[in-house]
Protein backbone atom coordinates (compact mmCIF):
# COMPACT_ATOMS: atom_id res chain seq x y z
CA UNK A 1 0.00 0.00 0.00
CA UNK A 2 1.25 3.60 -0.21
CA UNK A 3 1.17 5.92 1.97
CA UNK A 4 2.14 9.78 2.74
CA UNK A 5 3.97 10.91 4.93
CA UNK A 6 4.27 14.63 6.23
CA UNK A 7 6.04 16.77 8.64
CA UNK A 8 4.89 19.39 9.74
CA UNK A 9 6.79 22.98 11.56
CA UNK A 10 7.63 26.37 11.51
CA UNK A 11 10.35 27.02 9.42
CA UNK A 12 10.94 30.02 11.09
CA UNK A 13 10.99 29.03 14.60
CA UNK A 14 12.94 26.41 13.59
CA UNK A 15 16.08 28.61 12.76
CA UNK A 16 15.31 30.52 15.99
CA UNK A 17 15.22 27.43 18.41
CA UNK A 18 17.35 24.70 16.83
CA UNK A 19 21.28 25.10 16.61
CA UNK A 20 22.95 24.87 13.06
CA UNK A 21 24.27 21.35 14.07
CA UNK A 22 20.72 20.44 14.68
CA UNK A 23 19.40 21.35 11.43
CA UNK A 24 22.60 20.02 9.28
CA UNK A 25 21.62 16.96 10.89
CA UNK A 26 18.33 16.77 10.24
CA UNK A 27 18.90 17.32 6.50
CA UNK A 28 21.71 15.02 6.99
CA UNK A 29 19.27 12.07 8.07
CA UNK A 30 16.43 13.06 5.53
CA UNK A 31 18.84 12.70 2.48
CA UNK A 32 19.96 9.18 4.34
CA UNK A 33 16.74 8.23 4.35
CA UNK A 34 16.13 8.96 1.14
CA UNK A 35 18.59 7.02 -0.69
CA UNK A 36 17.74 4.27 1.92
CA UNK A 37 14.43 4.70 0.38
CA UNK A 38 14.84 4.75 -3.31
CA UNK A 39 17.71 1.49 -3.26
CA UNK A 40 15.11 -0.47 -1.58
CA UNK A 41 12.52 0.49 -4.17
CA UNK A 42 9.83 2.10 -1.23
CA UNK A 43 9.88 5.70 -2.06
CA UNK A 44 7.30 7.01 -5.05
CA UNK A 45 8.22 10.82 -3.82
CA UNK A 46 9.53 13.26 -1.60
CA UNK A 47 9.94 16.73 -1.61
CA UNK A 48 10.64 19.60 0.67
CA UNK A 49 8.35 22.34 0.73
CA UNK A 50 9.17 26.18 0.78
CA UNK A 51 8.61 28.29 3.64
CA UNK A 52 4.92 29.04 3.76
CA UNK A 53 5.54 32.64 3.35
CA UNK A 54 5.85 32.09 0.16
CA UNK A 55 2.66 30.44 -1.20
CA UNK A 56 -0.39 31.30 -2.58
CA UNK A 57 -3.75 30.71 -1.10
CA UNK A 58 -6.52 30.47 -3.88
CA UNK A 59 -9.99 31.19 -1.90
CA UNK A 60 -13.56 31.39 -3.34
CA UNK A 61 -15.27 34.66 -2.46
CA UNK A 62 -18.16 35.98 -3.66
CA UNK A 63 -18.31 33.43 -6.44
CA UNK A 64 -15.35 33.20 -7.92
CA UNK A 65 -11.55 31.91 -6.91
CA UNK A 66 -9.40 34.68 -5.68
CA UNK A 67 -5.54 33.92 -5.08
CA UNK A 68 -3.68 35.83 -2.93
CA UNK A 69 -0.38 35.73 -1.66
CA UNK A 70 0.90 34.51 1.87
CA UNK A 71 0.30 31.37 4.11
CA UNK A 72 -2.62 29.14 3.05
CA UNK A 73 -3.97 29.02 6.95
CA UNK A 74 -3.50 31.25 9.59
CA UNK A 75 -1.60 28.64 11.79
CA UNK A 76 1.87 28.53 13.42
CA UNK A 77 3.01 25.24 11.85
CA UNK A 78 2.28 24.13 8.00
CA UNK A 79 3.41 21.68 5.47
CA UNK A 80 7.12 21.44 5.66
CA UNK A 81 7.52 18.39 3.33
CA UNK A 82 6.76 14.58 2.85
CA UNK A 83 7.16 11.02 1.79
CA UNK A 84 5.08 8.93 -0.40
CA UNK A 85 6.39 5.36 0.30
CA UNK A 86 4.72 1.44 -1.02
CA UNK A 87 5.21 -0.04 1.78
CA UNK A 88 3.63 -2.58 4.57
CA UNK A 89 1.79 -1.08 7.31
CA UNK A 90 4.65 -1.95 9.60
CA UNK A 91 7.00 -0.79 7.81
CA UNK A 92 5.30 2.71 7.59
CA UNK A 93 5.59 2.76 11.00
CA UNK A 94 9.43 2.00 11.47
CA UNK A 95 10.11 4.98 8.94
CA UNK A 96 7.49 7.35 10.64
CA UNK A 97 8.83 6.80 14.24
CA UNK A 98 12.37 7.16 12.61
CA UNK A 99 11.85 10.86 11.22
CA UNK A 100 10.20 11.46 14.66
CA UNK A 101 13.39 10.35 16.66
CA UNK A 102 14.92 12.81 14.45
CA UNK A 103 13.01 15.90 14.28
CA UNK A 104 11.30 15.91 17.38
CA UNK A 105 7.93 16.88 15.93
CA UNK A 106 4.91 14.99 15.34
CA UNK A 107 4.29 13.63 11.77
CA UNK A 108 0.73 12.30 10.33
CA UNK A 109 1.01 9.45 7.74
CA UNK A 110 -2.53 8.68 6.13
CA UNK A 111 -3.00 5.79 3.34
CA UNK A 112 -3.41 7.07 -0.27
CA UNK A 113 -6.69 6.17 -1.28
CA UNK A 114 -6.97 3.82 -3.97
CA UNK A 115 -10.53 5.03 -5.40
CA UNK A 116 -13.16 7.28 -4.51
CA UNK A 117 -15.48 5.81 -1.62
CA UNK A 118 -17.83 3.45 -2.77
CA UNK A 119 -21.01 5.61 -1.94
CA UNK A 120 -19.67 8.41 -3.83
CA UNK A 121 -18.68 6.01 -7.22
CA UNK A 122 -22.58 3.82 -7.35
Amino acid sequence: MKYMIMMFGDQNTMVETKTPEWIRNMIAFMEDLNRELEESGELVDSQGLVDPSQATTVRFQEGAPIPTDGPFAEAKESLAGYFIIDATDERVMEIASRIVATIEEPIEVRRVADAPPEEYTS
